[in-house]
């Protein structure tokens, strides 16, 4: 990577839909806004002293060009792909040419949800996935990316 500073950079990426987090507080996104989310992404890499960035985008060209840009500013991406992740062959590749850790998150458990959410094209190009656990799936993706770049 080039251009990096001593500090440890994450990028955090949200993919369609992801806005509309805590709308429908007993649907399978709970309560917490993506906003909310973003707080405490922020607060966690605080105190680990870390940077993060955090975008959101209904559009996968933009996710695409976003995961471009982080390729040698970034140390680590989270990305939770929404609908994408089923889908998007595109966001596989561009996470595929990230060579930091990256964690994918679905908030919520897709095993107990629809077949077609089952397989995810980006679980394929990340270093791990959080399913299920809610909100905190975030927090902990930033603190295990934190982790193995500190370990190496």
């Amino acid at each position: 990577m080039t251009d990096m500073s001593d500090i440890l950079h994450i990028e955090v990426l949200n993919g369609p839909n992801t806005n509309l987090y805590g709308l429908d507080p007993n649907g399978p996104y709970g309560r917490l806004t993506l906003a909310d989310i973003e707080a405490r992404c922020r607060n966690k890499a605080e105190l680990l002293g870390v940077t993060v960035r955090f975008n959101q985008s209904s559009s996968e060209s933009v996710l695409i060009d976003w995961i471009h840009e982080a390729r040698g500013k970034a140390h680590g991406i989270v990305i939770n792909g929404g609908s994408l992740s089923y889908t998007s062959i595109g966001l596989m590749d561009a996470m595929a040419s990230f060579d930091g850790p990256s964690f994918q998150v679905h908030v919520s458990n897709v095993f107990k949800r629809e077949a077609m959410r089952h397989h995810s094209f980006i679980s394929q190009a990340v270093t791990g996935c959080l399913i299920g656990l809610g909100p905190s799936g975030y927090e902990i993706a930033v603190e295990a990316i934190v982790q193995r770049l500190r370990a190496s």
